[in-house]
């Protein structure tokens, strides 16, 4: 093979990892938002299709001319780790109010090329107004101002939304503010990722909340797996697809999390070669254990959250309260926790300013917490708190920082 053709092979290998890394870490990506990550997946769209539907069984669609990029994720199990957020300094997750009203306005916008934040409040009020089991919307109220541009302005990021005239924010002050926006149908409609959507199951609204759980797995049923009479290769691609989801969705795999079936798979020299490859094919490290399996990204393409980091209070605590976590047998209590946070408070006064109160402590600690168990690093049992085994990776690196350098002077979360 000739020099130029190593050349070619190297660099379509290395757009392949980082075309796999950057779906991973952003699953739609419009060329408007990101304009080279568009063209390297455009340029890489068959083999990158390929990779998603054989190790993840994830569909791909790329629209060259509409300009956007979506890789369709589907978890085997419904997962709340990994809430919308509201785009401002806080990042607070999107609770229930928010998630109702993105999906009222989504479907409102599916019918008109162009609005503004006038006419969609108005639609919105209405819709909510003709449904009995959506509260009303009432543009009067500045919290409800404020919910709705949360929902405009995440829509905005997906690139739904281009806003052509005036600011979304000034609707949450007044509104009568004017506010002009184009609305990209194409990328609404592909928001959605799943199998089945809820209006095709067809569900008297009285019986959605007693129902709820059962409603949403069903939204993720596959039919290419079969039902109980699956055949043998539906089984086998079941488990190849169930196991590279968690493994490539989640920060870290543990065994003791897997069925009985997935963990043979994942022991089986088949199951284990296929792991391997994937994660060269995608360009991570993979870090095999006793306790399970780690993907590390060295150039932090694929992730939208990071561990350690030291841009949030609450990941540096996390990091520092970890010491402490893994040291104490049968983990530790509510108290425990809230007495460790007290103490680097006291330690380090200037630090953590938003934490500075009489509760900041116990709020402190919750949200430490909080960052453990999203990353896999903790888990909740009763009342404690325990450490996983990937929590015995920072052990070391926790108890140098804690004793030789004062914690940043980072403010507020920004989860």
């Amino acid at each position: 093979m000739s020099t130029l053709a190593n050349q070619l092979v190297l660099a379509e290998r290395e757009d392949i990892a980082r075309g796999v890394r950057l779906l991973l870490g952003r699953p739609l990506i419009t060329e408007r938002g990101d304009a080279s990550a568009f063209e390297l997946i455009r340029r890489r769209q068959d083999p990158l299709t390929k990779w998603f539907d054989y190790h993840c069984g994830w569909q791909l669609v790329v629209e060259p001319r509409l300009g956007y990029a979506r890789l369709l994720k589907i978890r085997t199990a419904p997962d709340a780790s990994r809430p919308a957020r509201r785009p401002r300094s806080g990042r607070a997750p999107f609770d229930r109010r928010r998630y109702t009203l993105l999906c009222v306005a989504a479907a409102e916008l599916l019918s008109v090329p162009v609005t503004t934040v006038g006419l969609l409040a108005d639609r919105v009020v209405q819709a909510c107004a003709t449904d009995a089991a959506l509260p009303p919307f009432d543009t009067a109220n500045r919290a409800e101002r404020m919910a709705f541009v949360d929902v405009l302005k995440l829509l905005e990021t997906y690139g739904a939304l281009l806003t052509v005239d005036g600011v979304t924010e000034s609707f949450a002050e007044s509104s009568d503010a004017k506010v002009l926006y184009r609305v990209d149908a194409t990328v609404l409609i592909r928001l959605l990722a799943a199998p089945v959507g809820p209006s095709r199951l067809a569900v008297p609204a009285e019986e959605i909340p007693p129902r709820f759980a059962e409603l949403l797995r069903e939204t993720v049923r596959e039919q290419r797996y079969g039902g109980a009479d699956a055949s043998e290769t539906q089984r086998n691609l079941r488990l190849r697809h169930s196991v590279l989801r968690r493994l490539f969705d989640d920060p870290v795999l543990h065994n003791d999390e897997l069925s009985t079936e997935e963990l043979a798979y994942l022991s089986s020299p088949t199951g284990r070669q296929i792991v391997r490859r994937a994660a060269e094919q995608g360009g991570f490290v993979l870090e095999e254990r006793a306790d399970g399996l780690l993907l590390v990204d060295p150039d932090g393409i694929a992730t939208d959250s990071r561990f350690p980091d030291d841009s949030a209070t609450a990941r540096v605590a996390a990091l520092l309260l970890l010491e402490p976590l893994t040291a104490a047998t049968g983990g530790l209590t509510p108290e425990q926790l809230t007495a460790e946070a007290h103490h680097l408070l006291r330690r380090f006064p200037q630090w953590a300013k938003g934490y500075q109160s009489q509760d900041g402590a116990g709020r402190l600690a919750a949200d430490a917490v909080r960052v453990l168990t999203d990353f896999g690093l903790a888990r909740r049992a009763g009342d404690r708190t325990l450490p996983r085994p990937a929590a015995l990776r920072y052990r070391a690196a926790v108890a140098d920082t804690a004793a030789d350098t004062p914690a940043p002077s980072t403010e507020d979360p920004t989860r």
